[in-house]
């Protein structure tokens, strides 16, 4: 009788396009979470970019970085502005949008996806960088929103490359998903994959997409989270004072949000 309800149950859900996944046990999402809390380090933390979506706050550390590479434009540019300026060359790409949003000469676009492959409409990330610069040990700076393709683009990209990324800032999406143990598995090795090389040293969660409270545990849908490599920090501390004086919501229109007290203190 049991085995004819569940199979009656999986048929309805089916129809219905759902499906049943296994939940994460709630001591492996706050595990998760405790390994993602940000550092405070001897770099201190700039806004580059808006008072709003599209500016990031990122550390203080950008000298000899030769390049800055964006997959994700939509319509805002300022951030890139903003390293050109600082003489970085700006590579942006994306098949969504025709031009970047501002007119730059150091700006360099393609209109193409980043992704796990390379063909018309696909590039991954280590074919771009290669195909955009002669230089092959300079240091970069790597700035994402891709819309939940970072997962399968991290995953793909080669450590060596990983490793030129000074600075790194990427939003990630479906935070809420981790309830989800088949995509906790996923993202756990992503931010595995990071944290070989990097450190978090700050998030910001996206005030337009919401906060789930699943369990006790609060994880924002989408949040931007900034990296630095290893070998640039002297010294450092779990940062536990958010959100940053120069945190900003990314939408005035939206609930004001601020980083959950778990995803960076003890209590």
């Amino acid at each position: 009788m049991k085995n004819i309800a569940k199979k009656t149950v999986l048929n309805t859900l089916s129809l219905l396009g759902l499906t049943l996944s296994k939940i994460t046990v709630k001591d492996d999402v706050l595990s998760f979470i405790n390994k993602l809390r940000p550092f405070k380090t001897d770099k201190k933390l700039i806004r580059l970019g808006p008072n709003g979506d599209g500016g990031y706050l990122i550390p203080d550390d950008l000298d000899g970085i030769e390049a800055c590479f964006s997959p994700g434009v939509g319509d805002l540019s300022e951030f890139e502005n903003e390293c050109a300026k600082r003489g970085m060359k700006v590579f942006l790409a994306d098949n969504s949008v025709n031009s970047p949003a501002i007119e730059n000469s150091n700006f360099h676009f393609i209109k193409k996806h980043i992704a796990p492959l390379s063909n018309k409409d696909f590039i991954t990330l280590d074919d771009w960088v290669s195909k955009s610069l002669d230089s092959e040990d300079s240091d970069l700076l790597l700035q994402m929103d891709i819309e939940g393709y970072e997962y399968s683009t991290i995953l793909n990209m080669s450590d060596t490359l990983l490793k030129r990324f000074r600075i790194i800032i990427i939003e990630f999406h479906t935070l809420n998903k981790l309830w989800d143990n088949e995509f906790f598995k996923m993202s756990s090795i992503v931010f595995q994959k990071l944290l070989q090389h990097h450190t978090c040293v700050h998030i910001h969660p996206n005030n337009s997409c919401g906060m789930t409270n699943l369990r006790g545990v609060e994880i924002p849908k989408v949040a931007e989270f900034t990296f630095i490599r290893n070998n640039r920090i002297k010294k450092s501390d779990l940062e536990t004072n958010f959100p940053h004086p120069l945190d900003f919501d990314n939408d005035i229109n939206f609930k004001k949000m601020i980083l959950p007290r778990v995803w960076f203190r003890n209590n």
